[in-house]
């Protein structure tokens, strides 16, 4: 399993010679409240926005870097400043695409009053992070000399800079479309224009997103699907009875008590290795977690190979930690010979115990009221009810269970009103940082709120080298900084499992989660 997640070239794809035009639907389980490439740190956005837009530079199927709305592109030897060279694409609406919405593109995501969950990504533009920390105002290094250049410069040097550029908060969006209605302009058709493969021509919310091929897209003599639907099926098992009945021709997700028997028997059946990990937040400041051994016994007092093995039923990976396998750095992979921080893939339910009576609870006695909230999903509570019944085996204590929709979840999640709150991340680019920086104290996805200078001073430095293994060395420390404070309850590194009729050629899904239809076609 680990050789699967470790794969750099991490994709699926089907290969084949050109078939006519057709219709093609794909099963996503969930709806995202936005699909702002420039704000949304949302997993659900991430089809719709992969399909409707692209950047400067975009990953091919075998995650190479390769030119996208810019042609070519040059950096300075000291690796600070880059200079694009557009080339003449248009917009979805068929005005042309300049480098000057990029420049407004980029502010508006360090504007504060944006709401943007990522502009730290951008804080490695000299100017950056302090014209944020000014309500947006400031000089940042960037800029468009004419419309089809480009340019910025680094306030250190960033080996993955080509890797951020890839990510949708820094996609172009154009200026008159988002200011003339900045809440709505991504639920409206007519306005959600965007540079990518296709275009929307229709939001059915709570059913289906329906697009056309984008005939202005500067590839568009590649493009051959006339329509794509998203539909809109949240029930995993409903969605397979679509797929299985021929309603539907992909589905993004497989319940887990079916992935034995497709796996044996479907040549629709798929597996994707996916830089994700799944895990549960604690809240520091909630008793009682804001006691670390509290926190430390109930992560030794789950087993996460029983919930692989059990409750997945799938080829996932027990995590004791929060990168993934697959990362590589200085040729090695992030995760092999890092500490284990007191945990264990298998329950330690005897240490545990022990640790949550030097809390103050023996046996459980005495444990106060804790919730462990969550998004409204069946296998994601199915899992939650497993590890609530290892709490009350191996520590004695209750712990209730709730789930609400997730528009109403993710909010409080934000606001860190939670005691134990059931996230995860799935990397944005493929390179540890893209989990470590969440931690930094000044990350709008640091979602529990956890502050540690030492960490974010690691986390700086790690950034600051230039020597690869020295970054490495540092990002380890950092992990291990916070998984020994234990702010997470890390779960499993997840693979995706998936369905695609083997008549759809050409359709890849990323390791980034984002399925591409770009090169799609359907046969007989």
């Amino acid at each position: 399993m680990k050789h699967l997640l470790g794969c750099t070239a991490a994709f699926a794809i089907f290969a084949g010679a050109a078939w006519a035009q057709g219709d093609l639907t794909y099963v996503v389980n969930n709806e995202s409240a936005t699909y702002d490439p420039g704000l949304t740190s949302e997993t659900f956005a991430a089809p719709i926005i992969g399909n409707t837009f692209e950047g400067l530079v975009r990953f091919d199927r075998d995650s190479n870097i390769e030119p996208a709305l810019a042609e070519s592109w040059e950096v300075s030897e000291d690796g600070l400043t880059y200079t694009f060279k557009l080339r003449d694409a248009k917009w979805s609406d068929g005005q042309p695409v300049t480098a000057q919405d990029f420049v407004y593109a980029w502010k508006r995501v360090l504007n504060p009053a944006s709401g943007a969950k990522n502009a730290a990504m951008l804080y490695q533009i000299d100017g950056a992070e302090a014209a944020y920390n000014n309500g947006g105002e400031g000089e940042i290094a960037v800029s468009a000399p004419d419309d089809h250049t480009l340019t910025f410069t680094l306030n250190q040097r960033v080996p993955y800079m080509m890797q951020l550029l890839t990510y949708s908060t820094f996609f172009p969006v154009r200026q008159d479309i988002v200011e003339a209605d900045p809440d709505g302009w991504t639920r409206n058709p007519e306005t959600f224009v965007g540079t990518g493969p296709f275009r929307v021509t229709e939001f059915n919310f709570g059913e289906s997103v329906v697009f056309e091929k984008n005939p202005e897209y500067w590839q568009a003599d590649t493009v051959s699907l006339d329509t794509l639907t998203f539909r809109l099926i949240p029930e995993q098992a409903t969605a397979l009875a679509a797929m299985e009945a021929g309603q539907v021709d992909g589905i993004e997700s497989i319940p887990a008590p079916e992935l034995p028997r497709l796996a044996a028997s479907s040549d629709a059946f798929l597996i994707i290795p996916a830089l994700g990990t799944t895990y549960a937040f604690f809240n520091p400041t909630e008793s009682p977690l804001d006691d670390v051994k509290v926190r430390k016994a109930l992560s030794m007092a789950i087993d996460r190979e029983e919930i692989v093995q059990f409750v997945l039923q799938s080829a996932d990976v027990p995590a004791i930690g929060l990168v993934p396998f697959g990362m590589t750095v200085a040729g090695e992979d992030f995760r092999e010979g890092t500490d284990t921080f007191g945990l264990a893939t298998t329950a330690q339910p005897e240490a545990a115990a022990a640790l949550l009576a030097e809390a103050g609870y023996p046996n459980g006695e005495g444990f106060p009221d804790t919730v462990f909230a969550t998004y409204s999903s069946p296998p994601i509570e199915k899992l939650l009810e497993t590890i609530q019944q290892m709490w009350k085996q191996n520590l004695n204590i209750d712990v209730e269970i709730k789930a609400t929709e997730w528009q109403v979840y993710y909010p409080e999640v934000q606001q860190v009103q939670y005691q134990i709150a059931q996230m995860g991340w799935g990397a944005d680019y493929p390179h540890p940082m893209t989990f470590l920086d969440n931690f930094v104290s000044t990350s709008p996805n640091n979602l529990a709120a956890w502050n540690n200078p030492d960490y974010d001073r690691l986390i700086a430095e790690a950034k600051a080298t230039s020597d690869e293994a020295e970054s490495l060395a540092m990002m380890r420390e950092a992990e291990a900084m916070m998984m020994n404070d234990h702010v997470i309850l890390p779960q499993y590194h997840r693979n995706n499992y998936m369905m695609m009729s083997p008549k759809v050629k050409g359709f890849w899904r990323s390791s980034l989660n984002v399925p591409y239809f770009r090169e799609a076609t359907i046969g007989e």
